[in-house]
C-alpha cells in the first residue's frame, strides 16, 4: 500500500491503514511533515463548520480586497487560467449550498476532534495539546452583532454553541487584549496543538507500526495495468502497490490527467510567523475575524498566521504578507509583537469550490484513493479522513457517510 504525501492527512491515512493490517509506504516529495502541515496555527476546530463560500462572501471579499494590505489577494492571471474554479465557488455563495456543505464538514471535524483525544492518550503523543477553546475577537460592535447571527446558526443547526463575552468580560477573560474591543465568542469545544510537534510524534508512531517513510522521493506518475494502478513511478525508481492513496494537498491536480479525474483544487497561500513565548502573551488561541488573522499561544512559542493569497504555485516568501500579520495583531494585543521571529513560513492550502475535501476512489482507477482538498482544515479533519480512507480501502463499514466527499461530485 502506498500513500503519496507525508503531511498530516497522508500520515493519518497511513496510521489507520497500518492499524487495519496493511503494509504501508509513505512517499513524500520533500521532507515528512514539511508542507502545509508544518507551521499552520494548529487549530482543531469543530467551530469551523461553515465553508468559505456563503451568502455575502463575494461582496465582503471584494470589499476586503479593496483595502490596503488586504488579508485576501487574488491575482487576475490565476482567475483567467482557472475560471471554472472561481465560477464554481461563486455559484456556491448562497445559504442552500453553505448548509449542504456544513453537514459533512461538521462530520469530519467532530470525528477528528474525538480521534485526536484518542491518539494523544493511546499513542502518548506530545504535541502541546490544549483543549481550552478558540476565541473569536471583534473590534467593532457592528461586526460583533453580525456574528451573533452566525453563532445562532451554529448553535441551532450544528449544535456548536459559543459563550458570548462583551467588552468588559472579554478584557477579564483575556488580559493580553487591548481595552475597548467590542467583544468575543468562545468555542469551548475547540482545541489546538503545535503542528510540527504533532508531525514529529506521528513519525515516531508510524515507524513503530512498521510504516516505511521515503522522503525526497517525488512521484512522477502512476503505473497502470488493466484499468488499475499497479504502483507508482518515482525519481528513485518504481514501487509496486495493490492500492494507492493520493494525499498530496494542493499538489493533487498534477496527477489529474493520469487519474482521468477532475481535481478542482486551487492553492491558497497562507503565512505564519512564530516567536518565542511572550511573558504577557495570550492565554487563548484567537481569531481576529474582521481582519482574518489568527494567533496561537503554544507552550513553547507564539504564532501569528493566516491571510489567503490565490497566486498559483508561487513559491516565494512575500515579506509584505508577514508584516500584515504582525500589524493586525498589534491592533488587538496590549504587548506589541516585536523582536526576531524564530520562524517565518508559508504553505499552500488546497482549496475546493464547495469547501469539502475529495475523499474516495477515482472512478477510472478504483484502487487509487483521493484524500485531498481540505481547504484550511487539513489538520482539523486529518484523523477522520484517514480513518474513512482505511474503512473504504478495507471494505469496513464507514463511520461517516462518504458520499458527500466523493471525488466524482464535480
Amino acid at each position: 500500500m502506498i500513500v503519496i504525501g507525508g503531511g498530516v492527512v497522508g500520515a493519518s491515512c497511513a496510521y489507520y491503514l497500518a492499524k487495519a493490517g496493511r503494509r504501508v509506504t509513505i512517499v513524500e516529495r520533500a521532507g515528512f511533515g514539511e508542507g502545509c502541515s508544518f507551521a499552520n496555527c494548529g487549530y482543531v476546530c469543530p467551530s469551523h463548520v461553515l465553508p468559505l463560500a456563503g451568502p455575502g462572501t463575494l461582496w465582503s471579499s471584494f470589499k476586503t480586497m479593496l483595502r490596503k494590505n488586504s488579508p485576501l489577494k487574488v491575482r487576475p492571471s490565476v482567475v483567467l487560467r482557472n475560471p471554472g474554479w472561481f465560477l464554481g465557488f461563486a455559484r456556491r455563495c448562497n445559504e442552500k449550498a453553505m448548509m449542504k456543505a456544513g453537514v459533512p464538514i461538521r462530520g469530519l471535524l467532530a470525528s477528528s476532534r474525538q480521534l485526536y483525544e484518542g491518539w494523544i492518550r493511546d499513542e502518548r503523543i506530545e504535541c502541546e495539546w490544549e483543549a481550552k477553546g478558540l476565541l473569536f475577537v471583534f473590534r467593532s460592535p457592528e461586526a460583533m452583532e453580525h456574528y451573533a447571527e452566525i453563532d445562532h446558526l451554529l448553535k441551532d443547526r450544528f449544535e456548536t454553541p459559543a459563550r458570548r463575552f462583551d467588552s468588559a468580560a472579554l478584557a477579564a477573560l483575556e488580559p493580553s487584549l487591548k481595552p475597548g474591543l467590542a467583544g468575543g465568542w468562545l468555542y469551548e469545544g475547540d482545541a489546538h496543538l503545535r503542528p510540527d510537534r504533532l508531525m514529529r510524534e506521528l513519525r515516531r508512531v508510524l515507524l513503530g507500526m512498521g510504516v516505511e517513510i521515503r522522503e525526497n522521493c517525488p512521484v512522477t506518475g502512476l503505473i497502470q495495468n488493466s484499468g488499475r494502478a499497479s504502483g507508482v513511478a518515482t525519481a528513485g525508481g518504481e514501487l509496486s502497490a495493490e492500492d494507492v492513496v493520493l494525499a498530496t494537498g494542493a499538489w493533487a491536480p498534477q496527477l489529474a490527467k493520469e487519474l482521468g479525474q477532475r481535481i478542482p483544487i486551487q492553492p491558497g497561500k497562507g503565512y505564519s510567523i512564530t516567536y518565542p513565548k511572550a511573558v504577557n502573551g495570550p492565554a487563548y488561541p484567537m481569531i481576529f475575524e474582521e481582519d482574518r488573522v489568527a494567533v496561537t499561544p503554544f507552550q513553547s512559542g507564539f504564532r501569528v498566521g493566516s491571510t489567503m493569497e490565490f497566486a498559483g504555485y508561487d513559491a516565494t516568501m512575500n515579506p509584505k504578507r508577514l508584516n500584515l500579520l504582525t500589524n493586525v495583531a498589534n491592533r488587538y494585543l496590549r504587548e506589541p509583537v516585536t523582536g526576531e521571529p524564530s520562524e517565518t513560513w508559508w504553505g499552500w492550502r488546497p482549496m475546493t469550490p464547495d469547501g469539502l475535501p475529495l475523499i474516495g476512489p477515482c472512478p477510472a482507477l478504483p484502487n487509487v484513493w483521493l484524500a485531498a482538498g481540505h481547504n484550511m482544515l487539513g489538520l482539523s479533519m486529518a484523523p477522520a479522513t484517514g480513518k474513512l480512507i482505511a474503512e473504504m480501502v478495507t471494505g469496513t463499514s464507514p463511520h461517516l457517510d462518504p458520499a458527500p466527499y466523493s471525488p466524482n461530485r464535480f
